[in-house]
């Protein structure tokens, strides 16, 4: 253990404090020296201004942004630029037939013959599948019967009435007979009265009889007219109703037709989807024709172009060192999986070289270029800002502050600058998910 006392240093610091050491050397010293004690306010006071100095110094020279460091190899930047703007996106179109024809089962029924193999080319009308169904055919052959009874009392009923006619006009052609002979009859009388030939009774019922048969002419032809407008209208109802037969015989005849599946139109049977045997519903898909001779492309665009893309617009195919357009011909507007579909027709010939189910690169041009653009590279930052806002490097490259912008239109590698950067500006274009919320970055090189 160490003994500061015998430390002569230790002793010294001693003596100039006044105390007794054990040394008898010191001890009156100690006694002869007089200690006063200094105020320790103004060290105070001094200390206090020091440290409020201090806190303003803090205060005015650091910035009270919010900041965040980050290494300067893991960002990428991009410089602001003058050039040629185009307005396009590229599209991953697939090429499909112009035109292509289902063929459905009408009816349905059993599968009797497969008379065309899938991927033959046929001809419009051309049979292509046989179907049987003894339902159906019972059916048909029970309305037919029905039919024809109905065509057989409709021409029963149309035959009694015009019997009727007839009969009338004969009745009319009887009374009018017996009004000619007894009027002759009654004249003759006339002539003979008081003469001792004919009698006043004979006179009397020759003339009751002439009124009687003129009477029942009146009532004849009223009946008559009556049921010749009765008649007409019968007639015209009955003709009409006939019609309605017909047509509904002639469509259950139809039905048995349509068992034989025919071709629709010319082209290639693509797909054939019938086994010998089979039982095929109403309305099921048996196949179906493409038109070979003209094709189309059908492309998935991503639902933040829904309002961009219009009918008409033009994409671009350069396929074989060759260049051809299409233009938009059909939007559907169903939107899935964040997209939706387009297709897209052939501007006079479509290369002779594609086929059904190929994959093509075309660029769909959105509206006109621009010549003198502010272009800025485009990259993740646009998804982490939308456009509002980006870093931009001040000229010793070491820190990064935040701008507002306006950016326009954009295509896959460039960005349409409509304010707050102007050329030579630098730009970082990488990802902001990590320092979204802060003002200012500083670069460590």
């Amino acid at each position: 253990m160490l003994d500061f006392k015998e430390d002569p240093h230790w002793h010294a610091d001693c003596n100039l404090l006044g105390m007794n050491t054990g040394n008898p050397h010191s001890s009156q010293v100690g006694m002869d020296r007089k200690i006063t004690t200094k105020s320790r306010k103004p060290l105070l006071i001094g200390g206090a201004v020091a440290a409020v100095g201090g806190l303003l110094a803090i205060v005015f020279f650091t910035d009270t942004s919010t900041s965040f460091t980050l290494d300067g190899q893991r960002i990428r930047t991009a410089e602001v630029s003058i050039g040629m703007y185009e307005d396009y996106i590229p599209l991953r179109a697939n090429v499909e037939p112009e035109k292509t024809v289902y063929l459905d089962a009408i009816e349905g029924g059993r599968v009797e013959a497969i008379l065309v193999e899938e991927g033959a080319f046929v001809e419009e009308g051309q049979p292509l599948i046989d179907l049987s169904n003894t339902s159906l055919q019972l059916d048909v052959i029970a309305r037919e019967a029905e039919v024809s009874e109905q065509l057989n009392n409709l021409r029963n009923t149309q035959l009694a009435i015009e019997q009727n006619r007839l009969k009338l006009k004969g009745d009319l052609i009887e009374i009018d007979y017996q009004i000619i002979r007894l009027t002759r009859l009654v004249n003759r009388y006339e002539e003979l009265e008081g003469s001792q030939f004919i009698s006043r009774t004979d006179y009397e019922n020759s003339n009751d009889e002439l009124e009687y048969w003129k009477k029942r002419r009146v009532v004849t032809e009223e009946s008559q007219a009556q049921d010749e407008v009765v008649r007409f209208a019968q007639i015209e109802q009955l003709n009409s109703s006939v019609s309605q037969l017909e047509k509904n015989l002639t469509l259950a005849r139809g039905n048995l037709d349509n068992l034989l599946i025919r071709a629709p139109r010319a082209g290639q049977l693509t797909s054939m989807n019938a086994e010998i045997g089979e039982s095929k519903s109403r309305g099921e898909r048996l196949g179906q024709i493409d038109d070979v001779d003209r094709f189309k492309a059908t492309a998935l665009v991503n639902e933040f172009y829904l309002n961009r893309v219009r009918i008409g617009q033009q994409a671009q195919l350069e396929i074989n060192g060759r260049d051809h357009l299409l233009e938009v011909s059909k939007i559907y507007p169903e939107v899935q999986a964040s997209q939706f579909e387009v297709d897209l027709r052939f501007v006079g010939d479509a290369p002779a070289d594609i086929r059904r189910g190929q994959t093509l690169q075309l660029r769909l041009v959105l509206g006109d270029s621009n010549e003198r653009a502010v272009l800025l590279a485009s990259g993740p930052f646009f998804n982490d800002t939308g456009g509002a806002w980006v870093f931009v490097l001040g000229p010793d490259r070491k820190t990064a502050t935040r701008r507002p912008v306006q950016l326009g239109r954009r295509n896959p590698s460039m960005i349409e600058v409509d304010g707050g950067l102007v050329a030579g500006d630098e730009v970082i274009i990488s990802s902001y998910a990590n320092f979204i919320e802060v003002e200012r970055l500083f670069i460590d090189q």
